[in-house]
């Protein structure tokens, strides 16, 4: 639970999900990651493509490694202690009429299942940092990704670390962030009207 106020009433779980960077590096079941990835398989997407894939793997298998590997600097020193690191992919293609098409909505749905993981994780008490600083080529190429997929983002999966053991310039950072006025983001007619 976060001090982050809202400024209309929503669930409590979006205003208390939050990235945390402080992972402990204990080992996550192969059930419990199950959950976040059958959150995710309901997150809805256009004519029902569920164009998202997630590619995982868990501290201390042989992909492990690799996987982390593919992170920018900054986000390995803190991501080698998350219990499971995920790549979001999605088809960027999508089947019509027996043809295979450009799909216009391939970000948008994975983002969608992205945030059912989110969600699912911490409602069961683990923290999810979603990243995009990722060297796209080289993931590629580590994860196997064919050429009509999109690398989305990684994701760093685990439970709550001590945020003494995070770099000092990251201690500072590791509170629930806020967010600007919902009347920032809306706009009733076309946009800056």
């Amino acid at each position: 639970m976060t001090d982050r106020k809202t400024d209309h009433p929503i669930l409590p779980l979006f205003r208390d999900r939050w990235s945390p960077r402080a992972f402990d590096p204990r080992p996550i079941d192969d059930a419990v990651l199950l959950s976040l990835f059958e959150a995710a398989r309901w997150a809805p997407s256009s004519m029902n493509l569920q164009p998202w894939r997630f590619l995982y793997a868990k501290r201390g298998d042989a992909c492990w490694e690799p996987f982390l590997s593919a992170l920018m600097e900054a986000n390995r020193l803190w991501a080698s202690n998350a219990s499971a690191l995920v790549y979001v992919v999605s088809d960027t293609e999508m089947m019509m009429k027996g043809e295979r098409r450009p799909s216009h909505s391939h970000s948008f749905d994975a983002g969608a299942a992205w945030m059912a993981l989110a969600l699912q994780a911490s409602s069961m008490g683990l923290i999810t940092h979603g990243m995009a600083g990722v060297d796209f080529d080289s993931a590629r190429a580590i994860i196997g990704v064919p050429e009509n997929y999109r690398i989305e983002a990684a994701i760093a999966v685990g439970y709550q670390g001590d945020k003494a053991d995070l770099p000092e310039a990251l201690q500072a950072r590791e509170v629930p962030s806020d967010r600007r006025p919902v009347s920032e983001s809306i706009f009733n007619g076309p946009m800056g009207a």
